[in-house]
Order: C-alpha cells, then structure tokens, then sequence
C-alpha cells in the first residue's frame, strides 16, 4: 500500500503548501477524506516521519494530528504496525424489507405449460448428443435462418403434423413468437405499412410491440367463427394477426367459411396474414384444423414456438414467410442476433430425428386432456352457473360468468383468497364482451384444480349479487 502514499500531498493538500496552520489543514483534511470514503476503511497510513516528508511540516505536527483523530476514533494504532484508516463510516439504517404479498395459493393464468412435465433428462440427453454431431465450423457463427439440419427436421415435422408447406431453406428459426413477430413489422414496416389489424379480444401485448415497431395495432373483432373478415375489409390494413387453430383467448376454431374469407381478402388485398399457430397440437375434442399457410402460403406467415409445447425457457420458434419476404427477413435476423444458439438447435435436430418430440407431444395431451376434464367436472358440481368454453384444444378456456356480475371485481375478490385468475374484459380493446373469465389449467394436478374450483365456490357464495358491481 506504501505505493500510495505518495499522492497524500495532493489529496490532503491540493494547494501545495501547509497554508498558516499546517496542523489545523492536515487535521481537517484527513479528517473530510476518510469521512467522504476517499480514505478508505483499513487503509493504512505512512508514518509521522514519511508524511511530515511529503508535505514539507514538522513531525511533531503530523504526530499531533494522528493523536486527535486516533482520540476522535477517526483512526486507529495498531502495535508493530502502524497507523490504519478506522471503520468509522456510518451505518446506514436497515432498509425496509418490501412487503411481498402472499404467495398465490392456486395460479390459474393462461399461456404456460406444465413446467414439471419438461422432459429434462432427454432433453439433455439431446443437448449431449446434437453438441457432439456438430462440426467444428458449425460452432461458429451461425446462419441467421438457423442450422439446416434442423430447418430440415422442422420442415418434414411441420408438414406432417400442420400441413405446413415448406422447404427447409424456407424456413427460419427464432427465439420464439415474438421475434417472429418483430422481423414481420420490420419488414412491413419497410414497406411502408403503418398498421397492423389484431384480433379483439386478443394478446393486448401485440399492441405494444407494433407500437415499438412503429406500427399501430387496429382492434377487429371475433365471433364465434374467428375474425371478422367483413370488419377488416372495413380497414386499410394489409396485415393481419390471427390465432385461427385456438383463438385466444376465447378458443374458438376459425370455420372454414372464414377461412376462406380471409385468404380471399388476402389475395385481393395482396395482403399478409400471419398465423400464431401458438399450441395447435393440443386437441381434445375435434379433428385436428390444418395451417392456413398449407393453403395459401404465398399470402401467410406461419409462425410456431416450443413456449407452450416445452417451456418458454428454451426461446425456441420458427417463422415460414412468404418467399417473396424470406430475403428480408433473413437480413433482419442477421441484424438482430446474428442468427441463433446452434447449440439449442442440435439439441432440438436430434430430439425430432428420436422421436423425442412426438413422444413428449403424446403425453403431455393426455396430461393436459385429464386436467381439463377434471376442471370442467368441478365447475359442473360446484359452479353450474359459470359456462366454460373454448374447451376443445389448448391450455386454457374461457368461463362465462353469470349476467350481473363485474369479471375484473371477481378477479379482485378471487385475489384475496390468493386465486389467480384473468379477466377475460383485459384482453378486449374495443368490443364489449359479457363477463367472463380466462383460465389455465396446464399446471396444475387434477386434484389442485378441484380444490381451487371449491375454494372459488366458497369464497363467491360470500359474495351477493347485489354487492357485485353491474356491468
């Protein structure tokens, strides 16, 4: 530390010179220094003799004020040792722990899987093998569309399974849904687009990101067939958002009627539809719905994710442009990231090429299909009143509450109770819906759904009608 003592003179004093009173200066400057934390705790400092050297005083003066600041307890004397900077800086008070509110005891929000159903040892076991099939070129940077070897492996994945038409150089990898979305704006964008039509009730988190992409998000309404394809023609829009396989949030399968409709407004509008395809592969009750894109790809971006299949962890999704954007979008991912984690890729190559995928696939819809049924068996012994629907795919369903009743002051009473629960009036921008709310039931066991459904039962008897807030 003796390195450092050589600059006491400029901190203690900056002038050069010791002034009139050197003692009272060095006192007060020593003094202000460890104070200001500029000297800091267990810093030692030079002798009376090296310091009265430096700055050009007597010792004696320098011995007079390490005596008053060793008694003010500024300092302190160790023997053998020398003189050490004391730990005199203030304590500050103890900070208010925040007040965390109780944990919830039943978390029935939509738009997660069952986290504890993530296959972790082959998932492992994949990350182990796809890292050693990779070769030493593919642990450089990667091609922003992703590894070819999982394009590939998608693409047969994807037109087995949706009916998506597609190449593997036609496809892209991404971090997920919304980085789908994201390149999408950017390209529209580009074009000189402006807005971009969104189901209502929809994701209200669309509009936010549009509106960081500098486009504006236009609110068209869905009825029990899917979007209104004779609203949006009433737009300028020439892009639309659509869940057509399980809207969301209310569930409800586009009719091919609608369909028809859409890619019609597609083709005459030269338009773009973009298909979030979010958790198409859990059907219950119906026949599976094949991709929009199989049907008129050079109009639709299908986009795909594993947030709802695996965990939203792996950050793992694929966006099929059309071939006339698929350029573009290459360019924009190699601007945003660089292209993906070729590592998450091989992982994912190999745990298609197993089988790993579709054996997770097959059980996890059972899983999901047996919470399900004991949601709506609880509901029917305990809430009769409250209509579920929507139930025929996904994660989640919609429960229509009884006329009279507010659904955001139920979602408030239910937090009392530590119920998490989601108004279906927050995902609505501009249509009126009746009061409803939007539940998942993906995470928990059978068991925790019945008891969750009896606890909502006990705690709405306490409430009357006529305490309710009416809509």
């Amino acid at each position: 530390m003796t390195e450092s003592w050589t600059t006491l003179r400029e901190l203690l004093l900056p002038t050069g010179t010791a002034g009139a009173q050197p003692g009272r200066d060095l006192e007060r400057s020593l003094r202000t220094a460890i104070r200001a934390g500029r000297l800091r705790t267990g810093e030692r400092l030079p002798s009376t003799r090296d310091l009265a050297a430096q700055l050009g005083v007597a010792r004696g003066t320098v011995t007079a004020v390490y005596r008053q600041l060793l008694a003010e307890g500024y300092l302190e004397a160790r023997h053998g040792s020398g003189t050490w900077v004391a730990d005199v800086a203030p304590q500050p008070a103890a900070a208010a722990k925040p007040s965390t509110p109780a944990p919830d005891r039943f978390r029935l929000g939509p738009g997660m899987p069952s986290l504890g159903a993530f296959p972790r040892s082959a998932w492992l076991s994949a990350l182990r093998q796809g890292c050693a099939a990779l070769t030493d070129v593919e642990l450089g940077y990667p091609d922003p569309a992703g590894l070819l070897t999982t394009r590939t492996e998608l693409a047969g994945y994807l037109g087995r399974v949706r009916g998506v038409v597609t190449a593997p150089a036609g496809l892209v990898i991404t971090h997920g849904t919304f980085e789908a979305l994201n390149l999408l704006c950017a390209v529209l964008r580009a074009d000189g687009q402006t807005e971009v039509a969104v189901e209502d009730p929809g994701n209200q988190e669309q509009y936010e990101l549009l509106a960081a992409r500098g486009l504006r998000g236009c609110p068209v309404p869905v009825d029990d067939e899917g979007i209104r394809v004779d609203a949006l023609s009433r737009t300028e829009c020439r892009a639309v958002i659509v869940t057509s396989a399980h809207q969301y949030p209310l569930g409800v399968s586009m009719s091919p009627s609608r369909r028809r409709a859409l890619l019609d407004w597609a083709a005459s509008t030269k338009g773009l539809v973009i298909e979030d395809d979010y958790d198409a592969e859990y059907r219950y009750d119906r026949a599976p719905v094949g991709a929009l894109q199989a049907i008129y790809p050079d109009s639709v971006a299908y986009v795909g994710t594993l947030s709802k299949t695996m965990a939203p962890a792996l950050r793992l999704g694929w966006l099929v442009p059309p071939a006339g954007m698929l350029d573009e979008v290459v360019r924009q991912k190699r601007l945003h990231d660089r292209g993906g984690s070729a590592l998450d890729q091989a992982a994912l190559t190999h745990f298609l090429q197993s089988g790993g995928y579709d054996r997770h696939l097959r059980r996890t819809r059972l899983l999901y299909r047996e919470r399900r049924d004991a949601l709506l068996a609880a509901l029917a012994e305990h809430l009769p009143d409250w209509k579920p629907l929507g139930i025929a795919g996904g994660l989640h369903l919609v429960i229509q509450l009884p006329a009279g009743l507010d659904d955001r002051e139920v979602v408030q009473h239910l937090k009392t109770q530590h119920i998490q629960l989601s108004p279906l009036s927050r995902y609505a921008r501009a249509v009126d819906l009746p009061p409803g709310l939007v539940v998942g039931y993906a995470t928990l066991t059978p068991a925790r759904l019945r008891s969750a459904v009896q606890l909502i039962a006990k705690s709405m008897a306490e409430l009357t009608y006529g305490g309710m807030n009416r809509r």
